[in-house]
């Protein structure tokens, strides 16, 4: 069976000498540094890797934001990565497709990348990472964003980040070594966040702005297929400009992804809230393995419909990713 996972990260060595800099002395950079070799290989051996678990194509993405540094380097950064993104892609068009690196700091300017790298390198979408400088991405300014990937009709990964400094400090200070570290990203806080995230999206009025507008988001749902029902009872006593219920806008302008969520109940709790059209399976490379997550993959208590649409169903159809036969072609470098 075809397998297309989403949320696979890879680095550059420009980044990574970057986040040196500006997040020196931060456990983040211990992760990177654990994780450099693997992180920095788009090539043969990350396709062994693929190849070993039977994964056919990874849609790359940059692990980590650009947040922190000025916009100028940012803005630059961002180019060069996407451009590096685009040459893995094109030495291996059936195996690698991408998602585009943007510096929200220039949000104007990030629309004019974002729109360069699908038109003319043939991304599938964007992956942002959290909130921008503290700015959750429902604030005005980062309409540029939504205009664009409306228009050309593609998804916004809205990807995990690290909590901003004030939020770290008050909730997760105080506790030994890095536990506070791990419990503020991937041990818990990070999920939540991007739970409230898309929570404030759709409360600011966000997808009545933008009806068209597509954001995925990973670890089984970020918490949210658990708690949409109660957000909905809740938010609908106060939110009466929007048009619609709240679970309305998650059941019609979210898809969940599998990444590193590789557990039996939380799957069937996003399956029974979202739906199989809707859930699509990654593995979030090199931090999590190909091999449990193609294990968890074949393991689903699923019909083998709904297995194909999970593991490469949906995404051909959302990304627009062309497969012949048994292969699958990312598209790279032709025109949108």
């Amino acid at each position: 069976m075809r397998t297309i996972t989403l949320e696979e990260h890879i680095s550059t060595p420009e980044f990574l000498e970057a986040m040196e800099e500006v997040w020196r002395g931060d456990p983040v950079i211990d992760m990177w540094r654990a994780s450099r070799g693997k992180l920095l290989d788009a090539g043969k051996d990350r396709i062994a890797d693929m190849d070993a678990s039977g994964i056919e194509m990874q849609v790359l993405s940059l692990s980590g934001s650009l947040d922190r540094l000025d916009p100028a380097t940012a803005v630059a950064l961002a180019r060069d990565t996407n451009d590096k993104l685009a040459a893995a892609v094109q030495a291996h068009p059936d195996r690698f497709a991408a998602f585009a690196t943007l510096a929200l700091q220039e949000p104007e300017i990030a629309a004019v990348e974002f729109e360069r790298c699908v038109r003319q390198l043939g991304f599938k979408g964007a992956l942002v990472n959290g909130t921008s400088n503290g700015q959750f991405l429902d604030h005005q300014r980062f309409s540029p964003l939504f205009e664009t990937a409306q228009e050309l009709d593609i998804p916004i990964y809205l990807h995990p980040g690290l909590p901003p400094q004030a939020v770290r400090k008050a909730y997760y200070d105080g506790l030994p070594g890095d536990v506070g570290f791990f419990l503020s990203t991937a041990g818990w806080g990070w999920h939540v966040e991007t739970g409230m995230h898309c929570l404030r999206m759709i409360a600011s009025g966000l997808f009545d702005r933008f009806p068209k507008l597509k954001i995925i988001i990973g670890h089984m749902g970020e918490a949210l297929p658990y708690y949409i029902v109660r957000a909905d009872e809740f938010l609908r006593q106060s939110a009466g400009h929007l048009k619609r219920r709240v679970s309305e806008y998650f059941h019609e302008h979210f898809y969940i992804t599998t990444s590193g969520c590789f557990s039996l109940p939380p799957f069937l709790c996003a399956l029974q809230i979202i739906g199989a059209d809707r859930i699509l399976f990654s593995v979030d490379y090199p931090y999590n393995s190909n091999v449990i997550g193609r294990a968890f993959l074949d393991s689903l208590p699923v019909s083998e419909e709904d297995r194909a649409k999970i593991s490469h169903g949906n995404a051909e159809r959302l990304l627009k990713i062309v497969s012949q036969g048994n292969k699958i072609k990312g598209m790279a470098g032709r025109p949108y």
